[in-house]
């Protein structure tokens, strides 16, 4: 007797057909492979029972040992590398279905690798996101239920029973185990399993966006920049939402949002100390967007916003919250990179949270824009002064003192420079 299962393969095919219908097609893929793997899990059962032999009241397991793992072929790297294939081809179906057979196996073996499995359930949201299935992105970025393997029983004709064991749509028999059938469900998905990743937290912002569930997208983006600050992607998704929900919500949006989650140190040293793919294809992001903003004239509407953020990252500054106000500089910046005091304003907070060499950049910037700007060359030599390079330092130094030969700061920092010199 099969294993009871819910889900008729005539009613996972309507499913997955209704699914096609309204261009859900990562959807429906998934519904058509679990049809499939119905009736693959049937074939399996009766190919059993035929080739089991009785000797008395003894069963002989025909497929392997008791206790013995089940063998499969594939290696979940090499499924994850074929995912990743696919999906730079374009093929996004075909690469959730690869990243679902490397989480199968994985399961399988019993891997304790959270990491691992965090990346294949944020691979698979993305195949989900560009299919446009946002509700399903969003399940694999935050929890949802999964079936890691199943086990129940067999009866057989002599009416004796032995235990299954379903892997990837394949029975094992297996003697000398529970008789009852069960499916053990985890709830681990990508976020969970590794809390604070930025590339699920980024597509779960996007899906968020998609369906227009503002609030929660604003969440998530703000919590990317808590990991990193200089995250154009988010910082983008940030102006955009800030956008959609002034007009929703009115002047008092703010004060309508789900709370936004801390970040715990540990988990930014985390980002911090990974020279992984996931930095280097962020970096990529960042360069690509960041020059398109910059390339990007803005509109009347857009320079008044990006007033009004910088405006507000002042008011930061006067509190002392250095750190949320370098994130209101960046979504002023990404209104309107034509202001060079958002710049050298930025600048003071990199100092001040000894970012050095993120100072002397936005200092660079500011002077590109305003070759007479006194702050930006103040902040970019003490900058200097902090990395040791004094004589980066003493030249920005004397650039100001051409501009306001009597500024007491500057002739005061003159004079340690040329101390540290000696």
């Amino acid at each position: 007797m099969a294993p009871k299962v819910s889900d008729s393969v005539e009613q996972l095919r309507a499913a997955g057909n209704q699914n096609f219908r309204n261009g859900q097609y990562g959807e429906a893929s998934a519904l058509y492979e679990r049809a499939l793997r119905l009736l693959q899990a049937r074939a399996s059962t009766r190919k059993l029972l035929r080739t089991t032999q009785q000797r008395g009241t003894e069963v002989v397991p025909v497929c392997r040992p008791p206790g013995m793992a089940p063998k499969l072929s594939d290696s979940v790297e090499e499924l994850r590398a074929a995912g990743n294939q696919s999906f730079r081809n374009g093929q996004y179906a075909e690469a959730s279905a690869l990243y679902e057979r490397a989480l199968r196996l994985l399961q399988a073996r019993g891997s304790a690798d959270p990491e691992e499995e965090s990346v294949l359930y944020s691979n698979r949201a993305a195949c989900y996101l560009k299919d446009g299935n946002c509700t399903d992105c969003i399940k694999d970025c935050t929890s949802s239920p999964r079936m890691a393997g199943s086990t129940g029983s067999l009866s057989l004709e002599s009416g004796l029973s032995a235990s299954v064991m379903v892997y990837d749509g394949k029975l094992e028999l297996d003697c000398n185990i529970s008789v009852t059938w069960h499916m053990r469900v985890f709830t681990e998905v990508s976020l969970a399993l590794v809390p604070f990743s930025i590339k699920p937290l980024l597509r779960r912002a996007s899906a968020y966006e998609a369906l227009e569930k503002y609030p929660l997208a604003y969440v998530d983006y703000k919590t990317v920049l808590q990991i990193d600050n200089s995250v154009a992607s988010a910082l983008e998704g940030i102006n955009r939402i800030t956008r959609a929900l002034m007009d929703s919500l009115g002047p008092e949006w703010r004060q309508k949002l789900p709370p936004i989650p801390v970040v715990p140190v540990s988990a930014q040293r985390r980002w911090n100390s990974l020279p992984t793919e996931n930095h280097k294809e962020t970096a990529k992001t960042k360069s690509k967007d960041t020059t398109a903003t910059k390339n990007r004239v803005p509109s009347a509407g857009d320079a008044e916003r990006a007033k009004v953020l910088k405006e507000e990252g002042n008011e930061l500054v006067k509190k002392g919250n250095h750190k949320k106000a370098i994130e209101k500089y960046s979504e002023s910046l990404l209104c309107s990179s034509l202001e060079s005091a958002t710049y050298s304003n930025r600048a003071l907070c990199h100092l001040v949270l000894k970012q050095y060499k993120e100072a002397v950049k936005d200092c660079t910037e500011a002077l590109k824009l305003d070759g007479k700007n006194v702050k930006a060359f103040y902040r970019r030599a003490q900058a200097y002064k902090a990395l040791k390079d004094y004589k980066s330092s003493l030249a920005d130094i004397s650039s100001l003192l051409q501009i306001e030969p009597r500024n007491g700061p500057a002739q005061k920092l003159r004079q340690e420079v040329n101390q540290n010199m000696n």
